[in-house]
C-alpha cells in the first residue's frame, strides 16, 4: 500500500514523545535521516509542518514547501531559520522558550566546576600516573566568589538560583530585567558590560548576539586575571581567536564553551588546543529530561497553529531573544 503524503516533516531527531503527539493528532510524520533537501523535496511538496533543530530553515527549504504553514523550532533559538522569507509566505514560526533551560543551567554550572576544579588536568594527572599533581593543583571554591550573568532569561535565572545555593554573589546585565525584578531574584544589577566584566569572577553568557562579539580581547582584558568565561548560549557571543589567546598568555584563568561559531569547530582552530579549556558539543538541551520536553513542546506549538488555536499563518511565536 502506498504510503500517505507527508503532513509534518522532522528534519532531525526529536524525542518520540513528540513524535506521538503529532501521530495521535492525526498527522502523517516524516523523520528525516539527514536534513538533506533534495531527499525531501517529495515530502516537503505536502507538509503543513517542519520541526527542525539547528539545520534551521532557510528560504529555498521554504520555496520547496508550498503547502506549508508552519515552522517548528526545537529549541529557543531562531538563528537558522530565515524569519523574513516565512513572513513573506504566510509561514507561522514558533519555538520552545524554557523547555531545556534547566538542562542548559545544568551544563553551565558543570563547566564552571569543571573550570574552578581543574577536573581534566585531574582526570589526565590519574591516566598518566602523576599522582603527585594533587601537590600542584590550583583549584579554586566558588562559593564566596562573584557570578556575572550576561543576560537574564529562564536559563540564566537558573544559573543564578545554583550559584545562590553554593553561596555566590550574583549580578546581571540584562536588557529586560530592570534592577527591581533581579533583585526578586537575590541578583544585582550591573551598570554596564565593563562593571560586570571587572567585577565577576565567573562570567556565564545568556544573551544572543546583536552586532560582533560583545567577549572580544578588549572585554578579555577587563576581567580578573583569575576569571572563569562559560558560555552555552551562542558561539558568536565570543571572539574564539582571542579567547584562545588570553588562555594561552593566562590573562584568565579558564574557561568552559558548549556553544561555537561555526559549529562544529573547523579543525585548526584555536580553541582545540588552547589551555585550560574544557569543551563540549553543544549538549546543553541534551539532557533525556529537556529532550522530551522539548519535543512535547514544539510538537504542541506546530499543533495550535495548525489546528487555528495559537495565532495562525504568518505569526511570529517566540520569547524575546535577548537577556
Amino acid at each position: 500500500m502506498e504510503a500517505r503524503p507527508a503532513d509534518c516533516v522532522v528534519l532531525q531527531p526529536i524525542a518520540e514523545t513528540g513524535l506521538a503527539r503529532l501521530r495521535a493528532a492525526g498527522l502523517a510524520v516524516h523523520v528525516a535521516a539527514r536534513p538533506d533537501l533534495e531527499a525531501l523535496r517529495p515530502a516537503l511538496a505536502t507538509a503543513r509542518a517542519a520541526i527542525t533543530r539547528n539545520a534551521g530553515f532557510s528560504a529555498e527549504w521554504m520555496a520547496a514547501s508550498p503547502r506549508l504553514e508552519v515552522i517548528g523550532s526545537h529549541g529557543t533559538g531562531l538563528d537558522a531559520i530565515d524569519l523574513p522569507a516565512a513572513r513573506a509566505r504566510g509561514i507561522a514560526v514558533v519555538n520552545t522558550p524554557g523547555a531545556n533551560a534547566q538542562s542548559v543551567a545544568e551544563l553551565a554550572f558543570a563547566l564552571m566546576l569543571a573550570c574552578s576544579t581543574s577536573l581534566l588536568a585531574a582526570d589526565r594527572a590519574v591516566r598518566t600516573h602523576d599522582f603527585g599533581w594533587r601537590m600542584r593543583a590550583r583549584t579554586v571554591e566558588l562559593s564566596g566568589r562573584c557570578l556575572g550573568l550576561l543576560g537574564f532569561g529562564a536559563i540564566a535565572r537558573r544559573v543564578a538560583r545554583i550559584g545562590l545555593a553554593f553561596g555566590m554573589e550574583v549580578a546581571a546585565l540584562s536588557r529586560h530585567a530592570g534592577p527591581g525584578e533581579l533583585a526578586s531574584h537575590g541578583v544585582s544589577a550591573a551598570s554596564d558590560l565593563p562593571a560586570l566584566l571587572a567585577w565577576s569572577d565567573v562570567l556565564s553568557l545568556h544573551a544572543v548576539p546583536s552586532g560582533p562579539p560583545p567577549i572580544d580581547a578588549a572585554a578579555l582584558a577587563q576581567m580578573k586575571p583569575g576569571a572563569i568565561l562559560v558560555n552555552t548560549a551562542r558561539g558568536a557571543l565570543v571572539d574564539e581567536g582571542a579567547l584562545a589567546a588570553a588562555l594561552a598568555e593566562g590573562r584568565i584563568a579558564a574557561a568552559g564553551l558548549d556553544v561555537f561559531s561555526p559549529e562544529p569547530p573547523r579543525p585548526g582552530s584555536p580553541l582545540l588546543s588552547a589551555p585550560n579549556l574544557v569543551l563540549s558539543p553543544h549538549i546543553g538541551g541534551a539532557a533525556r529530561e529537556a529532550m522530551d520536553r522539548t519535543a512535547l513542546a514544539v510538537a504542541d506549538a506546530v499543533l495550535a497553529v495548525l489546528e487555528g488555536t495559537q495565532g495562525g499563518r504568518g505569526m511570529d511565536r517566540h520569547a524575546p531573544l535577548t537577556g
